[in-house]
């Protein structure tokens, strides 16, 4: 029986696992001409694991760049590219990301982001507002395009456009430990 208590002690206290999904430019966010990125990304908090979402039309994309790229809205050099309307970045490492939109004059149009991203994933906040460092000196391939069309959540849950990108996961995990739980208790 105590060895029950403890599994089912165990499963229930494993802790669930945090990131959120940042919505580029908050509630109802749209990846625009009309900037005010850097605004934004200084109320939110940046973790590993967290994703941002962009939301554009078709006129629009999103490419990830290096902070001279960025600095000098040159789209020529795109780490990674996305396009399709709603693109969704898994932020996968710390440090700073750069992206503009590739379209041209768009990023001299304040369509450009810089976000610090923090070294682990940790509760959603937006307490503590960040800014952009210069990069650890990486240097970047010329191309590498890839596409990127989820069909993630867009509903904030906040006033920061932060929505938990592992809800279903956690409801997941919450199930199962609930079903193995029950099963523990009954042999």
């Amino acid at each position: 029986m105590a060895l029950r208590v403890a599994a089912l002690f165990l499963l229930l206290s494993t802790p669930a696992v945090y990131a959120v999904q940042h919505v580029v430019g908050g509630p109802g966010g749209s990846w625009s001409t009309a900037g005010g990125y850097s605004t934004w990304a200084a109320g939110e908090t940046f973790n590993v694991g967290d994703t941002l979402l962009f939301n554009y039309d078709t006129s629009h994309g999103v490419i990830e760049v290096s902070k001279d790229d960025y600095d000098n809205c040159n789209t020529g050099n795109a780490l990674q590219s996305y396009t399709g309307g709603k693109s969704s970045v898994t932020l996968s490492k710390p440090g700073s990301m750069y992206f503009i939109c590739p379209t041209l004059g768009h990023c001299g149009q304040g369509m450009q982001l810089a976000v610090n991203v923090q070294g682990s994933s940790s509760p959603p906040s937006s307490s503590t507002p960040t800014t952009p460092s210069t990069p650890s000196g990486s240097t970047a391939p010329s191309t590498s395009p890839t596409t990127s069309s989820p069909s993630a959540k867009s509903s904030p849950s906040g006033s920061n456009g932060a929505v938990s990108g592992l809800d279903s996961l956690n409801h997941l995990m919450l199930g199962l430990s609930l079903v193995l739980g029950a099963l523990f208790v009954r042999v």
